[in-house]
């Protein structure tokens, strides 16, 4: 039985699929019964459907639609399933509300519409998805919000052709992006009493110190790597927390930098070389590597050729997983990424079906 375009992603928002890392907001968190819901939903289109667990509780959707010859390439559709957290929302986060042509609520541009569109898609062509040149297969993955920890896992399980992941892209396909790197400095020292300073070691004095050093330093390595699309690499010290009084002398001291990184930047021997020069701290990251799919790619050739553009963006997400195992991936869906995590996030019902519609024929370009 066909579910309309509108109730489904009202379904969709209605489960609370809030990512528990940090402070959910929710107590209920994870997206285990969103999962279940999407696996009882692609059966009804006849896909082969597993619930994989990543994190206890926490599984990706894996569903593979029947192809009428074995040895196809394969296609892979993945919105995320999880959501961010829903504390500071000035609207109620699972009631989809219809209002002014949107529908209003956690998750309904980032990333519920993208996958609405994806899986109207396959739902209206449901009887034609054997017979295209391509094995299709759809994935919700988990944790995306916090890690990529369902893509990076997926990755590692299974082999694709190429990856469309969902994303609210205004209907773009983003073929590149930079990477994350995120930076816990950590410096120690020896408190004593502020009237005595040259007792102690101020290890915010020492954390400072260093971050002047670790801006000078990347900024001087990333201006030696442009990128044509997307232009050099950033960085941004996001927080510092040092010491507990006025009057002593802090012996330690917090700080955390997001890095945003071109492809060809090597973060890692960047950090490494400069850890060395600077022993008196402690550095710690975790990397989210960046995406670049040739424009070329004969997948990226159809989808422009039904109407769908490329393009480029600033932040990362699951497509960059695939991408670092060889895989070319993109990310695309409708909606705009400027209304995701905000505290009335809302998507246009008009652009959920043109993303629908976008898919659709997209998909039906493949015909084997």
């Amino acid at each position: 039985m066909k579910i309309p375009h509108l109730q489904l992603l009202q379904e969709l928002i209605r489960i609370p699929s809030v990512n528990p890392d940090g402070d959910p907001g929710i107590q209920a968190a994870g997206e285990g019964v969103i999962a279940d819901y999407l696996q009882t939903y692609l059966q009804g289109l006849d896909a082969e459907v597993e619930l994989r667990e990543v994190r206890p509780g926490r599984p990706n959707v894996i569903a593979k639609f029947p192809s009428r010859q074995p040895g196809k390439p394969r296609l892979l559709l993945a919105p995320h399933t999880d959501t961010v957290s829903v504390l500071g929302m000035t609207i109620d986060p699972f009631l989809a509300e219809v209002r002014d042509g949107k529908v209003w609520g956690r998750g309904a541009s980032d990333t519920k519409g993208p996958m609405t569109a994806m899986l109207g898609a396959l739902q209206e062509l449901s009887g034609q998805l054997c017979e295209l040149s391509h094995e299709i297969w759809f994935a919700g993955l988990m944790g995306e919000e916090a890690g990529l920890l369902g893509s990076l896992a997926l990755a590692e399980q299974e082999a694709f052709d190429f990856v469309i992941v969902g994303e609210p892209t205004g209907m773009r396909a983003v073929h590149t992006h930079k990477g994350a790197c995120w930076v816990t400095l950590k410096a120690r020292g020896r408190s004593s009493h502020a009237s005595t300073p040259e007792a102690g070691e101020n290890a915010i004095v020492s954390a400072m110190t260093t971050l002047s050093a670790l801006q000078v330093a990347f900024d001087r390595a990333s201006a030696k790597i442009l990128d044509p699309v997307l232009g050099k690499s950033t960085i941004s010290i996001g927080t510092i927390r040092g010491g507990s009084k006025i009057n002593i002398v802090p012996d330690y001291c917090d700080a955390e930098i997001d890095m945003r990184i071109v492809p060809g930047f090597d973060v890692k021997g960047f950090l490494s070389t400069f850890a060395s020069a600077h022993p008196s701290v402690s550095m710690e990251a975790k990397i989210s590597p960046p995406l670049f799919t040739d424009p070329a790619h004969a997948i990226i050739q159809s989808l422009e050729n039904v109407g769908i553009p490329t393009t480029s963006a600033p932040w990362f997400c699951d497509a960059a997983s695939f991408g670092q195992k060889g895989t070319p991936a993109i990310a695309l869906g409708p909606g705009s990424i400027a209304q995701a995590h905000t505290a009335d996030e809302w998507i246009a019902i008009s652009d959920v079906d043109a993303g629908v519609s976008a898919f659709k024929a997209f998909l039906l370009s493949l015909h084997d």
